[in-house]
């Protein structure tokens, strides 16, 4: 069955906020039902209330967080950093390795920044089969798919022991109204999903398999690099198997496939740490260079 819990089940039951909004359901079973009826008649869902972050809930201040820079625009004030600090982070919440954030099913109230960690996100085929949509890492934003229809789309499964802060999503759209940079900053990110969708099509329906792997370890160590990490030094969070997922590959071939160009020297392989030694010979590869 899913888990179709509410924002504020995320934290202790002392420290649970208020809901403004009075024409909330009452009751948890009322709030089931409900979100029943929005999934059988694939309706709009209706506005989600805003919450009260008080105090005792917040453990993030965004205006001294560390990854500021990936979540927040330049140029704020300080009234809207006290704005954003007072409005937007409900609560942090721990993910341990292997548990699943949220579910494809479950209603949709929040979206979740990875704070420390790694993600996988994931649907199941008609066959039962599941599929890799996406890695997520710290300063990623994850729950977009999300916002359409009220439900979520994809399971959030945590690759190692992560933290995320959890952003009720009817404060952020307040805020992105009170705050326009708040409200253009996220525009920038959406459409940097539907480019990475763009690039993951254009992966799976030209590239051979040297090339995919070749794109994704640039991809993954150009990530890393804007978040202040090594870019040529890299730890998969993800084993062979869920790469090959996301990829389109086999397991076979993309063991292969590494073992091919640790041979040809652009990468040093040792289980999941990856070393990039010739960063310009991968980037040739991407371009079609024959391994």
């Amino acid at each position: 069955m899913p888990d179709r819990r509410n924002v504020v089940d995320f934290l202790p039951r002392n420290a649970r906020p208020r809901l403004l909004d009075r024409g909330e359901p009452s009751s948890r079973a009322g709030a089931d039902a409900l979100s029943g009826v929005w999934a059988e008649r694939s309706a709009a869902p209706p506005p989600l209330p805003i919450v009260d972050v008080s105090p005792s809930a917040r453990k993030v201040q965004c205006s001294a967080c560390h990854l500021r820079q990936s979540c927040l625009p330049d140029g704020l004030s300080e009234r809207e950093l006290e704005r954003i600090d007072s409005r937007m982070v409900l609560s942090l919440r721990t993910v341990r390795h292997g548990e699943t954030l949220f579910r494809a099913g479950d209603r949709f109230e929040a979206m979740f920044q990875v704070w420390t960690g790694f993600f996988k996100a994931v649907v199941a085929t008609s066959r039962g089969r599941e599929q890799v949509t996406g890695f997520q890492m710290a300063g990623d934003l994850m729950g977009f798919e999300g916002i359409d229809s009220g439900l979520h789309g994809v399971d959030a499964i945590a690759l190692e022991d992560s933290q995320v802060c959890v952003i009720p999503y009817a404060n952020l759209e307040a805020l992105g109204r009170e705050v326009p940079p708040l409200q253009r900053h996220l525009h920038r990110i959406m459409s940097r999903e539907i480019l990475s969708d763009h690039d993951a099509m254009l992966r799976l329906g030209s590239m051979h398999s040297e090339e995919r792997v070749a794109a994704f370890l640039l991809s993954l160590s150009d990530r890393l690099r804007k978040r202040g990490f090594s870019a040529s030094s890299l730890v998969l969070r993800m084993s062979r198997e869920e790469i090959g997922s996301y990829l389109g590959l086999k397991l076979e071939t993309v063991s292969r496939t590494f073992s091919k160009l640790q041979a040809t020297g652009l990468l040093f392989v040792r289980q999941r740490q990856i070393q990039i030694t010739d960063p310009a010979g991968l980037r040739h590869v991407l371009d079609g260079a024959t391994v």
